[in-house]
Order: structure tokens, then sequence, then C-alpha cells
């Protein structure tokens, strides 16, 4: 049975709004920081997994999304997700199943997100900023499951930041070709054309197709380093 996603009231961003109380509303970005890293920081080695929210179980790609977190828990590394449903919740799925630590990062949105079952950390966020960070902070790898815009969100974000040397670079791993190849035709065909990017920018990210191929560039990114 898919439970159905609940949606606050229509004031939710109105009775949410601290700007009339910024000073105040530093401490809770203080408190949100200090937990996150006071349970992350915990953590050997982890590799953050993407994907839409709105992903069927009986999808195809739920259960590649489970395999991939599968391999890669049985390779040593815990699993942070979003917490969500969809391919989210195939990621902490796989990551039990294998045997690897399960952790979701939930977020305070209009309509309430609700951690899945197979999640066994949870942290809860009220801004995205700061879920953000700890992605990215506590990760050795990047993986992009097909999604929407959270999932551009979360894959733009880390190759500017590579890009940009703002953090070492670490593996950021598209999954899926099929899904990825209009995206993928546009960098190379608009954005490079034009000079937007350099050719160098299209390394920054690897493009697999099959679950234990993603294990396999993490894991030669490491030997490598």
């Amino acid at each position: 049975m898919v439970k159905k996603k609940i949606c606050l009231s229509d004031n939710f961003m109105e009775k949410e709004d601290f700007t009339r109380e910024d000073p105040w509303r530093i401490f809770r970005i203080m408190s949100e920081f200090v937990e996150g890293f006071e349970v992350l920081s915990k953590l050997d080695k982890a590799v953050s997994i993407f994907g839409s929210a709105r992903t069927k179980p009986n999808d195809p790609h739920y259960k590649l999304g489970e395999e991939v977190a599968y391999y890669m828990a049985k390779a040593g590394y815990a699993v942070i997700t979003g917490s969500g449903p969809g391919l989210m919740e195939a990621a902490n799925k796989g990551a039990k199943r294998g045997g690897g630590h399960s952790i979701g990062l939930n977020i305070h949105i209009p309509c309430e997100q609700k951690p899945n079952q197979y999640v066994d950390t949870l942290l809860d966020f009220r801004y995205f900023f700061i879920r953000k960070v700890m992605f990215v902070k506590y990760a050795k790898a990047f993986v992009i499951l097909p999604g929407g815009y959270g999932t551009l969100d979360e894959f733009f974000e880390a190759i500017n930041l590579i890009q940009t040397a703002r953090i070492p670079k670490f593996p950021v791993v598209l999954f899926n070709s099929r899904y990825w190849e209009g995206l993928l035709d546009w960098l190379k065909n608009v954005m490079l054309k034009h000079g937007n990017i350099s050719k160098s920018d299209l390394d920054i990210f690897t493009l697999v197709d099959k679950p234990k191929e993603v294990v396999e560039v993490v894991k030669k990114f490491y030997e490598k380093a």
C-alpha cells in the first residue's frame, strides 16, 4: 500500500518564516550543524545516494537502486539518502539488506516527507543548505540515480564544488545512461560548445549502467588515491 503524502497548511512558509527573528534563527542553524556533525562524524566511510522520491516499487529503477546500495553496503560503505520514498527508500532498503548502516537525512517541507522504514539513523533538518553540507562532508562518493530537480541540484552542486576546488575530488557516479543521455548531450553540444565549461569538466563524473560498476568506480578511485 502506497502511503499518501501529507501536505501541511497553506501558511506553512509563513509559520516557518523567521526573517524577523534572524538573531534567534542562528541558534537553530547552529543546533542542526552540531547534531549533524556529532552523529555523522562517527561514520567510517559512506556514500550518498540520490534519486526520485516519486519512483514506485514496481519501477525497474527501484530494484536497480536497491542493488546499487546493496553492493555498496557489501563493500563496507554506509548509505546516506534523503530518507524519503522512491529511490531513497530503495537505497536504504538495499543498504540494510547488504548488512550496511542505513542513514536518512530528512527535510521539513510543505508536503511532509515521512522517513522510510529502512532507515537506521535518522536526522531531521529544517534547512536545505545544512542538509546538503552533511551529504557532501561525510560521503566518499555521490551516486546519482534517475531523478528530478532535487537530484539534479545535488549532482550539479557536487560537480561545481569539485570544479571550483572548494572540495577535494571524489567519485560522482551517474547511473543509467539511457535516462541521462539527453542531459549529457546538452552539456557536450550546448554548454561545452559555447565555452561555458571545459572539456575536462566532463571528466568530473562517471556514467555507468550496472549496479556493480558503481562499486568498481569508487574502489578504483580510492586505489589510485
